[in-house]
C-alpha cells in the first residue's frame, strides 16, 4: 500500500533507511545501491523540512550533525568500563587459562574470542529501544558525552530492531575507522591541501571528539559491539557469545571474526589465525581478546584492581623501526620517580612519527648498553608506547661512553636515590621539587594528613601553576586577597569568568572557608605532620610508630637513618628513605618554614622508655648494615670497642683480636675507608648518646592494659568514629591493625561488620561489640 499522508510516508522512509543500514553494516548484505539510499534520505529530509513536526530524534536525517558544542559534558558510567590485562606470550595466555581452571575446576573452558580493534571504546545507552546517550570510556569511571557525534555513525542503530530488549540497555563497543576509508580520506585530504590523519585509531578518536558533529559526520567511522554494561528491566542470555548474537538481532554490528573456542589450544590457534589475516582485515587491530564465555564463570572469577580476571588481551608483536638516538634525558614524575627517555631523530613507527621513546630505567639502559649517538631499534610496545629495544652495535660511532644516571634531580637539585633491590630512581626532594609539587600539596592537605578542607585538586593545580604555592609551607602565607586574585587570574586564563564577576559581584565565602581550614590545620599531631610530609614508604602506621617511639619532631628530623630501625616494624628500606628525606636541605627548610608560619605540634613527648634496651653500640653496628658484620660480630666489636671513636681509629688486626674472622675484619676496614661510612658511624654514635640521655628508664613507664595486643576494628560504631576508637585503644597499648590474622588478639565488631568478623569467628578470636568496647574504655579512662 502506498502511504497517503506525510506522516505515513516519513515512517515508511525511516523504515527503509534503517533496514538498509542494518543490512549494510550488520549483515554485510547491501539491499539497495548507495544512490538509492541517498535518494530516500533526500526525500525524507525534504519531507521533514516541509513538516517540522515530523522530525524525530532517531530519524536517519539527524545523523548529519547539529550545531557545534563548546565542550563535552561528563558522563558517569553506570558500570565502570574496565581495562584488560595484557598478554604478549603464549606462556602468559597459558597462565591466564590455568588460573581460571584452578578456580572453576571444569572439564572444559569455553572462551568468546574476538579481534582487538584499534579504535576508541564507547558506551551506548538505550531506553525503551531508543538511543539516548553515548560516552567515551574516559578514565573508566567517567567519560565524555559524545551523543551528537555518535548519532552521525550509520553503523550505530538509533532505534533497536525486533523485540525483547531490556527497558534500559547499555552497549559497549569500539568506534573505528575502516582502513579503506582511512586511506581514501587521507588521499582526498592531500589533494585538497587538508590535514592527513596519522593512523586509523587517531582518526577515530579525533573524529569522535570534534566539537562540531557536522565534522564528525564527514569522517568515515564505523562501529562494532563487543559487550554490554548496565541492564534494567530485562534479561540477557547466560553467555557472552549468546549476548552478542542477541545484540546483532537488535541491530548492532558484531565482528564476523568473533568465535567461541575450547581451552588454551583453541585460544592460541585463534591468535595465530587472526595474526595471519591481520594484513588483509578491513580494520586495524593490535591483538585479540579472550573472554570466559559464560557469565556465571565471569562472576565467580571476579576482578583484580581495574581489570577482570576472566578476560585478557593477547597483543601482537609491536612494529619496529631503526633511528639514531641523539641524547638520553631524564623525566621526574609527580611522585618523584625518574624515568630516562631517548630523544631520537624522527621516525615513523606504526603510522606515528616518534621522536621520544622510553628507556624504562637505568638497569634497562645498562643491559642494552644504550649510548648517545647510537643507532637503535625502536618499537611501540603494545602498539602504543614507543620504547628502545636494542642497539645496532656495528653502527656505533667511535668514542661513545656508557650512560650514567645523574646524581641529582634536574628539576630541584636534590639527591637521586635508589633503594636496594629496586630499579627505580627517585628524587628525594619531596617537599621542594617542582615536578612533585602538586602531588606533595595534595597529600599534605588530605584528610588523614593536615586535613585542609576545601583545598581540592582544582585549587592545588591553579595555586601551583600561577606561582602562589611553591612548597607546602606557602599554604600558610595565603590570605583572602591572594586567593581572590588567584581565582580571577585562573578564570581569565581559562575563559570561565562568571557573569556575576563581570558585573562586579565577587563571591568570597569559599576563600574565607579555605583560610579558616588552613588556620585550623596549624594545630596538629606529630603523627599527622610526619604523614603529611609525604616521605617515601612512610604511611599512617609508620608515622604513628615514629611519633609514639621518638615523640619529638626535632629529634626525628636530625636522626641518622640507622637509628630509625629501633622502631618496631621499621626496616632498612624505610629507615634509609627517612634518612634521605631529612638529609635534603630543601626539605629541612620547608619544615622550618612550616613551623615559622604557625604549625604547632601539640602532642610532643619524650622517647618511649622501651627504646633504652636497644640503644646499644652493638645494635647500632648491626643496624648500619656493614658487610659481613652480623649481630654476633657486632656484639664482639662492641665488647672490644665500647666507644665508637676507638673503633674508628683501630687497625684491621685489632678487629681480628676482637674475635672477627679475617674476612669480616677486612670487610669492616674497607667499609670504614669510605669517608661517608665513617662519618655516618660517627654521627650515629653521637645521636645514640643524645637519644639515651632523652629516653626515660623503663621504671618510669607503666604498660597499658592492651600492651602487646593486636586489635582490629570492623563495622560502624555509633558513639565514636573508628579512628577515634583506634586512637583510644592505642593509648592503652594496643596495636590497631587493618586485617584479621592468627596474630590478632581481639576484634571489635560494630554494625554491618562483614568479612573481618567472619574471619575472626573462623579463627576463634575474641570478639567485642560496641557496648563491651565502651565499658572497657570507661574502666581505663584517666
Amino acid at each position: 500500500m502506498t502511504a497517503t499522508t506525510p506522516a505515513e510516508r516519513a515512517i515508511e522512509l525511516r523504515r527503509q533507511l534503517e533496514d538498509a543500514n542494518y543490512r549494510y553494516h550488520v549483515l554485510d548484505e547491501p539491499s539497495i545501491p548507495d544512490a538509492e539510499y541517498d535518494r530516500l534520505l533526500r526525500e525524507l529530509d525534504e519531507l521533514e523540512a516541509a513538516n517540522p513536526d515530523l522530525v524525530t530524534a532517531d530519524s536517519p536525517t539527524q545523523r548529519v550533525g547539529n550545531a557545534p558544542s563548546s565542550k563535552f559534558a561528563e558522563v558517569r558510567h553506570a558500570l565502570p568500563m574496565l581495562s584488560l590485562g595484557n598478554a604478549f606470550t603464549d606462556e602468559e595466555v597459558q597462565d591466564f587459562v590455568r588460573r581460571i581452571d584452578e578456580r572453576l575446576e571444569r572439564p572444559h573452558l569455553y572462551f568468546s574470542v574476538e579481534p582487538k580493534l584499534d579504535g576508541l571504546a564507547i558506551s551506548l545507552r538505550y531506553e525503551d529501544g531508543r538511543f539516548v546517550q553515548g560516552a567515551t570510556r574516559g578514565d573508566g569511571a567517567t567519560g565524555e558525552d559524545v551523543t551528537a557525534n555518535l548519532r552521525t555513525i550509520k553503523a550505530i542503530p538509533l532505534t533497536l530492531r525486533g523485540s525483547g530488549w531490556p527497558r534500559v540497555l547499555e552497549v559497549r563497543g569500539e568506534v573505528y575507522m575502516p582502513l579503506a576509508t582511512f586511506h581514501a580520506y587521507n588521499e582526498r585530504a592531500l589533494k585538497e591541501g587538508g590535514k592527513v590523519l596519522a593512523n586509523p585509531r587517531n582518526g577515530a578518536a579525533g573524529s569522535l571528539r570534534q566539537l562540531d558533529p557536522r565534522m564528525t559526520a564527514q569522517r568515515p567511522l564505523s562501529f562494532y559491539a563487543y559487550a554490554v554494561g548496565a541492564v534494567e528491566g530485562g534479561e540477557l542470555p547466560a553467555s557472552h557469545s549468546q549476548t552478542l548474537a542477541r545484540l546483532r538481532e537488535w541491530g548492532f554490528p558484531v565482528s564476523a571474526e568473533n568465535d567461541v573456542v575450547d581451552g588454551v589450544d583453541g585460544l592460541l590457534a585463534y591468535y595465530r589465525r587472526i595474526g595471519e589475516k591481520r594484513d588483509v582485515l578491513p580494520f586495524d587491530i593490535d591483538g585479540v581478546v579472550y573472554k570466559l564465555d559464560d557469565y556465571e564463570g565471569q562472576r565467580e572469577m571476579g576482578f583484580v584492581s581495574r581489570a577482570p580476571r576472566w578476560a585478557i588481551a593477547h597483543k601482537f608483536p609491536a612494529q619496529e623501526q631503526m633511528t639514531v638516538l641523539e641524547s638520553i634525558e631524564v623525566n621526574v614524575g609527580r611522585t618523584g620517580a625518574v624515568t630516562p627517555w631517548a630523544l631520537m631523530q624522527p621516525v615513523q613507527v606504526g603510522g606515528v612519527t616518534v621522536t621520544r621513546a622510553t628507556l624504562h630505567n637505568a638497569e634497562q639502559i645498562a643491559r642494552l648498553d644504550v649510548r648517545n649517538g647510537d643507532t637503535v631499534i625502536v618499537r611501540r610496545a603494545g602498539d602504543v608506547i614507543p620504547e628502545v629495544v636494542r642497539v645496532v652495535e656495528d653502527k656505533r660511532p667511535p668514542g661513545t661512553q656508557p650512560w650514567v644516571m645523574p646524581s641529582h634531580c634536574p628539576v630541584c637539585g636534590s639527591e637521586l636515590v635508589r633503594e636496594e633491590g629496586e630499579v627505580v630512581w627517585r628524587c628525594s626532594g619531596e617537599l621542594t621539587c617542582a615536578a612533585q609539587r602538586k602531588e606533595a600539596v595534595g597529600h599534605f592537605a588530605s584528610r588523614r594528613a593536615m586535613d585542609i578542607e576545601g583545598l581540592g585538586e582544582r585549587y592545588i593545580e591553579v595555586l601551583s601553576d600561577l606561582g602562589y604555592v611553591t612548597s607546602v609551607a606557602d599554604l600558610y602565607k595565603l590570605d583572602l586577597d591572594a586567593l581572590l586574585e588567584m581565582k580571577r587570574r585562573a578564570d581569565e586564563r581559562d575563559g570561565t569568568t562568571p557573569e556575576t564577576v563581570k558585573a562586579g559581584k565577587v563571591a568570597t565565602k569559599w576563600a574565607d572557608n579555605l583560610i579558616e581550614a588552613i588556620e585550623r590545620s596549624k594545630d596538629t599531631t606529630l603523627e599527622r605532620f610526619l604523614f603529611a610530609l609525604g616521605i617515601q614508604h612512610v604511611g599512617e602506621s609508620t608515622a604513628k610508630a615514629l611519633a609514639l617511639w621518638f615523640g619529638d619532631l626535632e629529634l626525628i628530623r636530625h636522626l641518622p637513618w640507622p637509628l630509625f630501625k629501633r622502631v618496631p616494624d621499621i626496616g632498612g628500606e624505610v629507615a634509609r628513605s627517612l634518612g634521605h628525606f631529612f638529609d635534603q636541605a630543601g626539605n629541612q627548610q620547608v619544615i622550618d618554614d612550616l613551623l615559622a608560619r604557625g604549625v604547632r605540634i601539640n602532642d610532643s613527648h619524650p622517647p618511649h622508655a622501651k627504646l633504652r634496651a636497644d640503644l646499644t653500640v652493638a645494635r647500632l653496628l648491626a643496624d648500619l648494615e656493614i658487610p659481613k658484620i652480623t649481630g654476633v660480630r657486632a656484639e664482639q666489636l662492641a665488647s672490644a670497642f665500647p666507644r665508637i671513636d676507638a673503633l674508628l681509629d683501630a687497625p684491621v688486626h685489632a678487629f681480628v683480636s676482637a674475635g672477627l674472622p679475617n674476612e669480616s675484619a677486612n670487610a669492616l676496614a674497607q667499609w670504614l675507608e669510605e669517608g661517608e661510612h665513617a662519618a655516618l658511624l660517627g654521627k650515629s654514635a653521637v645521636a645514640l648518646d643524645q637519644l639515651l640521655a632523652l629516653t626515660p628508664t623503663s621504671d618510669e613507664s607503666v604498660a597499658g592494659p592492651l600492651e602487646g595486643k593486636t586489635v582490629v576494628l570492623t563495622g560502624s560504631l555509633e558513639a565514636m568514629s573508628r579512628d577515634e576508637a583506634g586512637a583510644r585503644l592505642e593509648a592503652l597499648g594496643a596495636k590497631v591493625a587493618g586485617s584479621v590474622s592468627k596474630k590478632t588478639h581481639l576484634v571489635v565488631a560494630g554494625e554491618a561488620a562483614g568479612s573481618k568478623l567472619a574471619k575472626a569467628q573462623e579463627l576463634g578470636i575474641e570478639i567485642w561489640d560496641e557496648a563491651q568496647l565502651l565499658a572497657f574504655l570507661e574502666k581505663h579512662a584517666n
